[in-house]
């Protein structure tokens, strides 16, 4: 990206002719450089413009700039001259002499202009024009010299096939060295070889040819804007020839989560120790060794790491060999890996216990510290079942000998899924029989699934660019849940996701939304790409699809798209045409789903029922800022599977479908029905109004609600309630849906209620409308407090009656209904008699934390209990409820020690900010410490990633004045480009936006309604 600084100075004309020559250029080339941009222009044929349109947004504006100076230069040779009355030259005046210059240096630079840009159209892509070449800016390298590449993606002309790599990680001096050899093929004749790099001090660079014995040192540049460096070759090189280029460098380790980093930790005697690992997706890989970072770039790895004798190494492949290399250091090697991507090339230094299992030909080990040796049994037993299942399900083998997974005692995410070395954060892995709750277990559960099945897809076959994230990310959130019912239907995972695609579809409801497929190019885009929308909305159009073409048929297409792109790399359109091969011109698939993936958003059907007529029309679902009259976007139109079932159900032929691929339809069927319901179960990615039918839905909740399944009854409070946001419905309805809750037993609906109605209270709340805030909190306990009352504290039941258990009492202890904040008290100060020694209920723990930590004096035993604890699962609950206090000191204390990572780890910040940000004391603190941390906050994390998605998103979503809108808008703006420019920053003003509206359309009625 050009920075606006560039245009501060004149930019001056450079005569290349002086410079020295890096690469050859053609004799109508002409260079030029702006002193304050430093930057080169170069021609370049037009049709290069489409690959990268983001590098040259501000070339037109270079280029003029540029030939307005070389105008200018005119000035000196003219003069301007006064006529006396005798006829005779006098000097003119100075104002004359200044007008007549200033005159004819636009008249030239007009003149110039016309001339030497004929027929060019300055667009945000650059100058077009028929036979004429384009000019590309060219940047110069951190020594001053020209980089020969202006884009952000690699050219094409080399391509990896093997890195070698060494490293000697030093955990004293949190240093490391490492060299790189790395066998390249040469796809078109160049001089140059482009790759990335970044915060590597390279210290020297060679090159071989493939029959050559001797390397030739070469000279490289770096241009850091990119993460990328040249190596310039003595000799062109040749089409179809292999070269080696080797690289040493040293590099310090990373005090953020990203590329080879340090984590500190304290073993079983409160000693402190270091340990090092990886995490590098998406660009991260270039921070450890020089490489080829592009997830299409695919090659094999022989890793070699020299360590203390006393640590332990782990990489991608089984390690072939240990050897001697000094006193007290030696070299572990690993076997040659796979063709695979850099993103998924991991290693570990550190002090590492497992346990194993062996299956299907692979070595299955879960790791951890010694401490926590004792907690990886149920991590083992659930990969192992998994690792099976999805091997009979793809049709193709695990093809790694061993799959390992690392509990990492300080980590960003959930899990990465390297192959054959999966990280994770120590609660997705690490399961305590005394301490983990049903929740705990189901994550731990969900997690592995995730990473499992990205060891096929994601790491066999990987998508080819980050726009199309969404094959990795949407098809492992995909089996995730779909392995998870298989394999562990006791977990009713179907209910968790249910509720996650109801939260992907109020991000996608806003227009600062994006396609599941979108372009990107920089990192700050990349790193964005990894949201709800890719994991969550591609799972679900894959949920969707599965339930159309039938699960067979479905499945049949995934082992053809496997089978097709093994150990490569495929685009969207690839999945489509597997998919295609099966259903064998009976559907195209491919015009169906890319109407769901190129389109942002999602369709609201509505349905008017007229005897056995059925009318149903499409429309985009979205929350229009800026008018209070919605009207919908003709240019969307998706092709919807519908689905239906109605009263005439006779459990033989339930569910019926009709896809609608026009604006409107008209379903007849075969007899008239008392009602009907779209959507069946919430397979498909759409809500449904229906209009007139609302009161029959209604009638049937209260008089027959299980002629419905949960997940329908769960469906119609989502769809009603958003319609009340919409405006599409009124919010008195949404209310009278909700009065049969009293009679509702299962989780779907009771929590999918509980979020609606708490969403509705912490906007009232933070609004300043205490009295009818409160009066939100007497409806729902009216609703559900016989449904508290009903629970118990103990761990017994199902997964689903004690996660459901869980929720309420957390719930009700937070708000102090009925009397579960006594109750929850007495059993927390028995246990802080114990000295923490007395067992407490799992599932119910944090809702006893919740309430002690309302004192002073539980807070702070709560704390030291924390800084003991060998549960991660515990420390988990006991965050929470330390960011739950009323006490803001306390609260401020809590977030700037995490943003340290010293007494509480900085992979907690996120967490925390969600909960105090909840809170009436709290929401302000939260946003003003984003505010005032900002530039820390992005250094550890990123501009982009996940966690700063989160942190805005948390601590601006409670926020509902124009005052407010105001401040959020006015900070990002303050700050630099990327930071103003990230898209959830325009999704967390969106949410203000629609809170603000939302008050408006519906403070008065609900004053009226409670």
């Amino acid at each position: 990206m050009i920075e606006n600084s560039m245009f501060e100075e004149e930019p001056d004309v450079v005569d290349l002719a002086k410079e020295p020559c890096l690469h050859p250029l053609e004799p109508d080339e002409v260079e030029y450089e702006p002193r304050s941009s430093r930057l080169l222009v170069r021609g370049l044929g037009e049709h290069e413009m489409d690959d990268d349109e983001e590098d040259y947004e501000s070339s037109a504006k270079l280029l003029g700039m540029s030939f307005m100076n070389r105008s200018s230069g005119l000035r000196n040779n003219m003069s301007v001259y006064r006529q006396n009355p005798n006829g005779s030259c006098s000097v003119p005046c100075t104002r004359t002499m200044v007008v007549c210059t200033v005159v004819l240096v636009i008249a030239v630079s007009l003149i110039m202009a016309i001339y030497l840009l004929p027929k060019c159209t300055f667009t945000k892509e650059g100058c077009h024009k028929k036979n004429h070449t384009m000019e590309l800016i060219y940047p110069l390298a951190s020594n001053g010299k020209v980089f020969p590449w202006a884009k952000i993606r690699l050219p094409s002309d080399v391509v990896p096939l093997h890195y070698d790599l060494v490293l000697q990680p030093n955990l004293t001096t949190l240093t490391f060295t490492g060299s790189v050899k790395i066998i390249v093929n040469i796809v078109q004749v160049t001089w140059k070889i482009i790759l990335h790099s970044s915060g590597l001090n390279i210290t020297k660079a060679t090159i071989t040819s493939a029959g050559g014995h001797q390397a030739k040192p070469v000279e490289f540049l770096e241009y850091p804007l990119h993460d990328q460096i040249a190596i310039m070759a003595p000799e062109a090189l040749l089409v179809g020839q292999n070269y080696t280029v080797n690289i040493e460098y040293s590099s310090n380790l990373s005090d953020t989560y990203y590329g080879f980093y340090k984590i500190s930790y304290k073993d079983e005697n409160s000693k402190q120790r270091w340990f090092a690992a990886t995490q590098f997706e998406p660009l991260a890989a270039r921070s450890a060794f020089p490489c080829f970072d592009e997830p299409s770039l695919k090659a094999t790895f022989l890793i070699k790491i020299k360590r203390d004798e006393k640590l332990s190494t782990l990489s991608n492949m089984p390690k072939k060999a240990t050897t001697p290399v000094t006193d007290g250091i030696v070299q572990d090697e690993f076997f040659v890996s796979l063709k695979m991507s850099t993103y998924l090339v991991a290693f570990i230094v550190a002090d590492l216990k497992n346990i194993s299992r062996e299956t299907n030909g692979s070595q299955v080990s879960v790791y951890a510290t010694p401490q926590h040796l004792n907690q990886v049994g149920y991590a083992l037993n659930t990969a192992v079942k998994l690792l099976e299942f999805y091997q009979k399900y793809f049709l193709i083998n695990y093809p790694l000998e061993k799959l390992d997974l690392v509990a990492i005692p300080d980590f960003q995410s959930g899990a990465m899924e390297n192959w054959g070395l999966i990280t994770f954060r120590e609660t997705t892995l690490l399961f305590d029989s005394n301490t983990s709750s049903a929740r705990d277990k189901k994550l731990i559960t969900a997690v592995i699934a995730h990473e499992l099945a990205h060891q096929w897809f994601g790491n066999l076959v990987t998508m080819e660019w980050w726009n199309d994230l969404w094959l990795n990310e949407g098809f492992a959130t995909f089996m995730e849940y779909f392995a998870m019912e298989e394999v562990f239907p006791e977990l009713h995972s179907d209910e968790d996701f249910l509720n996650l695609i109801f939260k992907a579809m109020m991000k996608d409801s806003l227009n600062s939304s994006h396609p599941v497929s979108s372009a990107v190019q920089s990192s700050e885009q990349i790193e964005e790409m990894f949201d709800a929308l890719s994991y969550i909305k591609g799972a679900s159009l894959l949920l969707m699809l599965k339930h159309y073409l039938t699960k067979d048929v479905f499945q049949a297409g995934i082992e053809v798209y496997l089978h097709n792109h093994k150990y490569g790399s495929a685009r969207s359109d690839d999945l489509w045409d597997s998919m295609n091969e099966i259903t064998n011109g009976t559907l195209d698939v491919k015009t169906l789903m890319k109407t769901w993936i190129l389109h942002k958003g999602f369709p609201l059907v509505t349905v008017v029922r007229q005897g056995k007529n059925i009318s149903v029309q499409q429309e985009k679902f979205l929350y229009h800022m800026e008018t209070e009259n919605w009207t919908s976007d003709a240019s969307y139109l998706w092709h919807i599977p519908l689905t239906y079932i109605t009263s005439s159900c006779n459990f033989t032929h339930c569910t019926n479908a009709y896809l609608l691929d026009q604006k409107s339809a008209v379903i007849e069927l075969p007899e008239e029905v008392e009602w009907i319901k779209f959507n069946v179960d919430m397979n498909g990615y759409y809500i449904v109004h229906y209009a007139e039918d609302w009161k029959t839905l209604i009638d049937l909740l209260k008089n027959n609600h299980t002629a419905l399944s949960p997940k329908d009854r769960a469906n119609l409070i989502n769809n009603i309630f958003n319609l009340a946001g919409l405006g599409k419905e009124s919010l008195e309805k949404a209310f009278e849906l909700i009065e049969y809750l009293n009679k509702e037993s299962s989780t779907a609906p009771l929590t999918q209620a509980l979020f609606q109605l708490s969403l509705i209270y912490s906007l009232l709340e933070k609004k300043g409308e205490q009295h009818l805030a409160a009066r939100v909190m007497y409806r729902i306990e009216h609703l559900l407090g016989d449904k508290i009352d009903q629970q118990d504290w103990t761990d017994d039941g199902t997964l689903s009656e004690r996660e459901l258990r869980s929720t309420l009492l957390t719930f009700a202890c937070i708000h102090d209904i009925r009397n579960c904040r006594a109750t929850a008290t007495e059993m927390f100060e028995k246990w802080m008699k114990s000295n923490g020694t007395m067992s407490l209920p799992s599932d119910v723990m944090k809702a006893i934390f919740t309430a002690g930590a309302k004192s002073s004096d539980g807070w702070e035993f709560l704390l030291k209990m924390y800084s003991s604890s060998v549960s991660e699962a515990e420390k988990s609950k006991m965050i929470e409820a330390l960011a739950s206090t009323e006490d803001v000191r306390k609260l401020i204390w809590l977030m700037q020690n995490s943003l340290e990572g010293e007494v509480i780890r900085a992979q907690e910040l996120s967490h925390i900010i969600a909960t105090v940000s909840q809170s009436l004391p709290g929401y302000l603190l939260a946003w003003d410490f984003v505010k005032e941390n900002w530039k820390k906050l992005t250094r550890k994390f990123h501009l982009g990633s996940y966690t700063i998605q989160n942190i805005i998103s948390w601590s601006t979503s409670q926020f509902a004045t124009k005052a407010h809108l105001l401040e959020v808008k006015s900070f990002f703006e303050s700050k630099s480009e990327e930071s103003s420019q990230l898209r959830c920053v325009k999704e967390a003003i969106d949410t203000i936006q629609f809170n603000i509206q939302w008050m408006e359309r519906n403070l008065a009625k609900l004053q009226k309604l409670l």
